[in-house]
């Protein structure tokens, strides 16, 4: 059987194995379709594939996730070239070279193949970067790893063929909603327990005045006339948050955390402010 969406990244919190939820939940018609919090795509994929928008902007704050969005969707032919050269040499040594490398120096191919090829072989496919912004997981214990996926990535090549990508804060997606659009969020979730958040995508936090921010943001679209669907944590903080909005619940898997007794079922909100 065919999966439903290709992935060339793993991203913590993905939503890949939601989808089959989500399908009660998104709009019966998209025409215009907006994620600010791209992440791994599985969201936007099925977007793409199921209701075929006329015009979708994705975007993210991680200029490398964004970057390789773009190479993807514009060279994929060079970049699987370059994944080959990582598969072919991976090693420790080789991983932590790579690690060392700076983006910033790299042209656009180089940095995207980079960027795959550390989550890729990275432990436990955790992208997490320290205060400064530099990559900084140590390599995972797979001897071989699923650096290059050729088909996934050609696939989602020809889905992004018609997408704007664009590196943003999320606020920014005011800028580009209109009425009617449907917006999906899908934030660093709010810790389940104090000082225990994965919030390391970026080198910026992403906390209660962050997730305030949001649902202002969330609000001034609802004005606007737009669609909204928002993923959260189960927490009462965000359920204040957004108090007044339709809020459903469902049961994810949580597959990315450092403590394997952390990972299993937990219940995840999903905030609509549309029947």
């Amino acid at each position: 059987m065919k999966k439903e969406v290709p992935g060339f990244v793993k991203w913590a919190g993905g939503k890949k194995q939601l989808l089959g939820q989500f399908k009660n939940y998104f709009p019966k018609q998209i025409n215009r379709y907006l994620e600010p919090f791209v992440g791994g795509g599985s969201v936007a994929f099925s977007i793409i594939k199921n209701h075929m928008p006329k015009e979708i902007i994705i975007s993210d704050s991680n200029e490398e996730l964004i970057n390789a969005y773009e190479v993807i969707r514009d060279n994929t032919g060079e970049l699987i070239e370059k994944l080959k050269q990582y598969k072919n040499a991976h090693n420790k040594d080789n991983y932590y070279k790579a690690r060392d490398l700076q983006p910033g120096k790299l042209n656009k191919i180089e940095r995207a193949a980079r960027f795959i090829y550390l989550n890729k072989s990275c432990f436990n496919g955790l992208y997490r970067v320290n205060s400064s912004g530099k990559f900084n997981v140590p390599i995972g214990s797979s001897k071989h790893p699923a650096i290059l996926m050729e088909d996934d990535l050609k696939e989602i090549s020809a889905l992004l063929q018609n997408v704007t990508v664009k590196a943003l804060p999320f606020e920014n997606v005011a800028n580009y909603a209109k009425t009617g659009d449907f917006i999906y969020l899908d934030p660093p979730y709010y810790p389940l327990k104090k000082g225990k958040s994965f919030t390391t995508y970026t080198k910026e936090a992403f906390l209660e005045k962050e997730q305030e921010k949001l649902s202002e943001v969330f609000r001034s679209l609802d004005k606007k006339g737009c669609k909204i669907m928002l993923s959260n944590s189960d927490t009462d903080f965000i359920k204040k948050l957004y108090k007044g909005y339709n809020i459903n619940t469902v049961q994810a898997s949580r597959m990315i955390n450092s403590d394997a007794t952390k990972r299993g079922k937990i219940s995840e909100l999903v905030i609509r402010n549309y029947e």
